[in-house]
């Protein structure tokens, strides 16, 4: 396509020529140039091929004359290019120092100021010296303010400075943000505990692929579960609920901000029906413990439903700890030891013995209450439990009964 414009170009230029070569040859004209009193008189082809002759040598004239500044600013070009190569290496070799003297020599160039500053900034930031770093970045101007921005928002969001990092970001100069950019509002946004505005950007991270989609998936579960802890009250609460996408109205880390903020709001059945729809959809450990610990009334539905749940799960500790606090809390603590007995059995943490503990207490059983405390103490450093004494044979075989192997959520299984 080039080649047939060019030929194009050629045959139109070669035809306005013939024609006016044509007009010249019918009437070459007359010209007259009278200077210093004399008079110089020609026909027109000859003034206009000493015009482009004499426009020539000019032209080679100014190219002879500017030859040593081109090749000088070629020369400084190309070791700026060579200082910015080695200075990142050694950026990534951890030479400081090194990699901070190399970048600032390079950003002389105009062209490579942006990246030459940001470059020396992040080496001086990395061994330390945070008034180098500014200066490096105030270096750079209003030439190129997305790029000073965004580097100036990183060292804020280092220093847990989020509120500054976001007002650099929200700078009209800033505007409009490459997709780095908006990574780093989000973060800002939700450190400050925005985190119902920093989901909303996930939107644009997407579209401008900013991240890889694992990240992305992280985030959004992130933001999602901290949004729904920061609802001011029930609305907001259901409207961010049931503006999530369904995968995530599943994920334990999202259902247990919803149902614990739902709870301490005194919404007793959503924060429930929420763990319970959940659950029924998908069995998590962490949620059936959550199920019990939570502060809402309905004791009698919520124990008829983990009852339910044991049935097809007999071997969950969280489970059997939940069915304990439940029982605990309607008054019945000989269920309740028992649960917890079973729950240890299977290998539950220090929540339990801590559960096992305060019920002795308020039995007044003090001395056993103290040994609970203690091995919840010891279990949750990992170390070795004290059994209880005054344990029959039979309930102590029970207690052990554990085998090696596990069902597809990892809990053990009991023999026989």
């Amino acid at each position: 396509m080039n080649l047939f414009r060019n030929v194009l170009f050629w045959i139109v230029l070669a035809l306005v020529g013939a024609l006016i070569a044509q007009l010249l040859v019918q009437d070459p004209g007359y010209v007259l140039v009278r200077y210093g009193g004399n008079d110089y008189t020609t026909n027109v082809p000859k003034a206009i091929a000493l015009l482009l002759l004499a426009l020539a040598v000019l032209w080679v004239l100014w190219k002879l004359a500017s030859l040593p500044f081109v090749a000088m600013r070629r020369h400084r070009r190309r070791q700026s290019r060579a200082r910015l190569i080695d200075g990142f290496d050694a950026v990534h070799r951890g030479e400081w120092s090194r990699a901070e003297k190399l970048l600032e020599q390079a950003a002389q160039e105009r062209d490579a100021l942006a990246v030459g500053r940001i470059g020396a900034a992040r080496a001086a930031w990395a061994r330390g010296d945070e008034a180098a770093a500014r200066a490096h970045l105030t270096a750079i101007g209003t030439d190129h303010p997305a790029s000073r921005a965004i580097a100036d928002a990183e060292f804020a969001l280092t220093q847990n400075r989020a509120a500054d990092a976001l007002s650099i970001l929200d700078a009209p100069s800033a505007t409009p943000l490459p997709p780095r950019g908006l990574v780093l509002r989000g973060e800002a946004l939700a450190a400050l505990g925005r985190s119902g505005e920093a989901y909303g950007t996930l939107g644009a991270l997407r579209q401008q692929q900013a991240l890889s989609n694992e990240r992305l998936s992280t985030l959004e579960a992130q933001w999602a579960a901290a949004s729904l802890r920061e609802a001011a009250d029930a609305n907001v609460l259901a409207d961010r609920w049931e503006a999530l996408p369904k995968p995530l109205r599943s994920d334990p880390a999202a259902v247990a901000a919803y149902a614990e903020r739902a709870a301490a709001l005194r919404w007793d059945e959503a924060a429930a029906k929420s763990v319970e729809q959940a659950l029924d959809a998908r069995w998590d450990e962490s949620l059936t413990a959550l199920y019990g610990r939570l502060p809402v009334g309905r004791l009698d539905a919520r124990r008829a439903v983990a009852e339910r749940w044991l049935q097809a799960h007999p071997a969950s500790p969280a489970l059997l700890l939940t069915l304990a606090r439940l029982a605990r809390a309607q008054g019945q603590w000989p269920q309740a030891e028992q649960y917890l007995h079973r729950a240890l059995a299977q290998g539950a943490n220090s929540e339990a013995w801590e559960e096992l503990g305060s019920g002795f207490a308020q039995a007044g059983e003090e001395k056993l209450a103290r040994l609970c405390y203690a091995n919840a103490l010891a279990a949750a450093r990992g170390e070795a439990t004290q059994p209880l004494p005054g344990r029959d044979l039979r309930q102590t075989i029970f207690d052990e009964a554990v085998v090696e192997e596990r069902d597809e959520h990892g809990v053990p299984r009991l023999r026989g």
